[in-house]
Parts: C-alpha cells; structure tokens; sequence
C-alpha cells in the first residue's frame, strides 16, 4: 500500500487554506468543443470535499501537447468542472504570473479557480528531476501563493513532470480522492492475495501494453481471455491466419514485428492459462455482423472487429469461475453496436459475478455508460490509462513516489 498522506491528513492540519489541487483533466475534443468525461465527475469529488470544507481550491490542469490540435486553453474545461461541481469555477487565463498570484490571493473560502494549462508553461515539460522541478518558476511561484498541494492526477502519475512531482518538495503534499481509490485498486493485482482463480481479460489496439502486461503479472493470474489486436496477433504466433493488416489497416504487421518474439515466449511458458478467441466477428456484404469459426479461415481478407458467440460464452464462464477479474482493453470496436457484443458481454458477466473487479484501459470503461451497465456493480473503474498498465506491471509512479518519499513530517 502507499504511504503518501491523504486528505484526512490535510483536513486535521488545516482550514480555510489555499490548496493546489492538480486534476488530469485532459479530454478529446470534437469540432473544437470538449467533451464531457468521467475525469471531470471523479475529480470533482476531491475538489467538492475540498471546497465544502472552506478551502480555496486552486486548480491546475493540462489539454493536450504542445504542437497538437488538441492543445489549448482550459476555459471549456472550467465550464464541466462547474456543471458536475453544482458551484462556478473561475477560470483564470494566467498560470503562474501575476493574474494568477492576484487570483489566488483574492479567492473566498470555498472558492475553485481553474489556471490556464499548465502545459503551456516551459517549466511544465522540461526534462529535470523531480526535485529540480521544486525549484522552477512554475512551482515557486505558485507555492508562495499557497498552503498545500494535492495530487488528485493519478492518471498523470506516471510523468514527471513538474506539477506532479515538483511541489510535494516546497508544500506539505498530499493525495486526493482519485489518487487514493485509484492506487489502491489499480494495485491490487500485485499486492493482494487472492484465493481463487484470478482472470485478466486483454484487448484493445495497443497491443505492446498488454503483452509487456502479460509477460511481467503471468504469475499472478490463472486465466487470460484475449481479443481485440492482442488477440489476433498470438493468433498468428499459434499458427492462424489472422493478425494481419488488410484493406489499409495498420494495426497488426507493425506490432507484430516489434513484439513477435515477446509474443511467441509469452505464449510458449504461458500457454495453458491464455485463452484464444474461438470465432471472430466481421461486416458482411450487407453491413451485417457475421462470424466465422477460426477453423474456417483460410485468409485474413478482411477485419475482424469482436470476438464471436463462442468465444463470448466460453469467457463468460471463465470470469463466472473467478475471484477476481481485471480488464485491459476491449474485446472489439464496442463503439458500433454491431460489435459490441465481446466487451458488454464480458462486463455483463463480471458485473453478474461476486468478485473483485477492476475495468481499465482508456476507453474500455466507456462501455459501462454507453450499454447501460450499472457502475456500482464492479468494485472500481478506472480513468487511467498509462498509469494503469505501470501499476498491473508493478512499475513505479513517479508522482506517487514523490508524495511518499515527501511526506509531510507531522503525517510521518
């Protein structure tokens, strides 16, 4: 478990303080409008906890990378933060200077400012270790207009960049909500035991994720279910004729050869606990979901877009037989209704089922929403993406690291 401070710790040494809060939430966007997301309802509970308690919430927050079309400012953002808080955030279009220290100084108890991407500083994404980072403009300067940070950014945990790691070293530093529930269960794979039988079910089109996943946790699980890339590509290392691209897909072949030999070890020490797809799911002649039994493919002639009927009904009964089920990725493009059927399948069997669970993997849990799955019914869904993958793999966070490594003294 980690031993970072949390919010129980932040609410016994203050009130009515100036906290920084650093939130990830980065979002698609669509004609240039941002699209409402989980991250926004989950990080509004630490920022609504905060500001219930008479603090003034300074909120920090990055859209996008510098040179890409999704790169821009954060007043969009501030909009959804205030819908899900049911309070106004005040957008400030400064991050450090002195619009923001003015911001800052001038907040009301149980006020919530958004400063401007945080990206868009220079200080942000300089390479430096963490405790440089507490010494750049960006983190000084916001520090000395503060009392303490809090990292609610699990999904950003992952980077180093400066404001994940830079102010635990300047501010007494703690975890928020998300922070908190998210390592907890998101780390459970490699510091819980489980009694009965443990099951991954891996998909999606980042198909280096998962076996680098698979290849570091295969001791700590009793059955994998694959499809999606995944599945097609050990597939092909077994000697199918799948895998591939066709008709300009350019998912497979590259993969492949960056993964062949991970892949083909993976499936030789591992095999007896990997479970293949059966069938697979294609668009017929009349745009039409049709399936074809593995044993009847001769030749990839075009995509597969799920996991078939047999494939379904054979992992629902592996998780039905499971203590606890993690999932990384989707079993198919659940996005069109005609092949969804792989990925609600599997979460219906998990939420139909008395165990741990964890759902994961960037887009996958938009499933639950999209097909009307109940929330509650899994034990956590996770907004991570990348932090995901390190934490099912038992690699370091590096933010993570650095509120436990600057733990306030009088949390010790």
């Amino acid at each position: 478990m980690a031993s970072f401070a949390t919010l129980d710790a932040l609410a016994e040494r203050f009130s009515g303080a100036r906290v920084l809060v650093r939130l990830d939430l980065n979002s698609p966007i669509e004609g240039g409008t941002v699209r409402d997301n989980r991250r926004f309802e989950r990080h509004a509970r630490t920022v609504s906890e905060l500001a219930d308690a008479g603090h003034r919430v300074i909120c920090l927050a990055h859209q996008g990378r510098p040179g890409r079309d999704d790169f821009t400012h954060l007043d969009q953002h501030a909009g959804i933060l205030s819908d899900h808080l049911d309070r106004e955030v005040q957008y400030v279009d400064d991050i450090c200077g002195a619009t923001a220290i003015d911001a800052i100084g001038d907040a009301d108890p149980g006020e919530v400012l958004l400063l401007d991407n945080v990206r868009m500083h220079d200080d942000e994404l300089a390479d430096r270790e963490p405790e440089a980072h507490g010494e750049s403009e960006l983190v000084t300067s916001l520090a000395d207009a503060a009392d303490a940070y809090v990292n609610d950014a699990y999904s950003a945990a992952h980077r180093g960049h400066a404001s994940l790691v830079g102010f635990p070293y300047v501010l007494p530093a703690y975890a928020g909500r998300v922070m908190e529930t998210e390592y907890e269960a998101n780390s459970a794979i490699a510091t819980r035991e489980f009694d009965g039988q443990v099951t991954m079910v891996v998909g999606g089109t980042k198909a280096t994720d998962v076996i680098q996943v698979m290849d570091a946790i295969g001791d700590k699980v009793d059955a994998f279910c694959l499809g999606g890339v995944a599945g097609e590509l050990f597939l092909r290392a077994a000697g199918h004729p799948v895998g591939h691209d066709v008709g300009g897909s350019d998912r497979f072949d590259e993969q492949w050869e960056r993964n062949e030999e991970t892949i083909r070890a993976v499936l030789d020490e591992r095999g007896d606990q990997i479970h293949l797809p059966l069938d697979l799911a294609y668009e017929d002649e009349y745009d039409q979901r049709a399936e074809i039994a593995l044993w009847q493919i001769d030749e990839k002639t075009t995509s597969f877009l799920d996991v078939g009927s047999a494939s379904i009904d054979s992992y629902r009964e592996i998780v039905g037989d499971s203590e606890a089920v993690f999932v990384k990725g989707a079993l198919g493009v659940f996005e069109d209704e005609r092949f969804a059927d792989g990925t609600v399948g599997l979460l219906e069997a998990i939420a139909e089922t008395d165990c741990f669970s964890v759902v994961g993997g960037g887009d996958t849990s938009r499933a639950i929403g999209m097909y009307g799955l109940d929330e509650a019914d899994f034990s956590h869904v996770s907004i991570a993406g990348g932090a995901y993958i390190r934490a099912l793999t038992g690699e370091p966070l590096v933010a993570v690291e650095t509120l436990e490594r600057c733990r306030p003294k009088t949390e010790a």
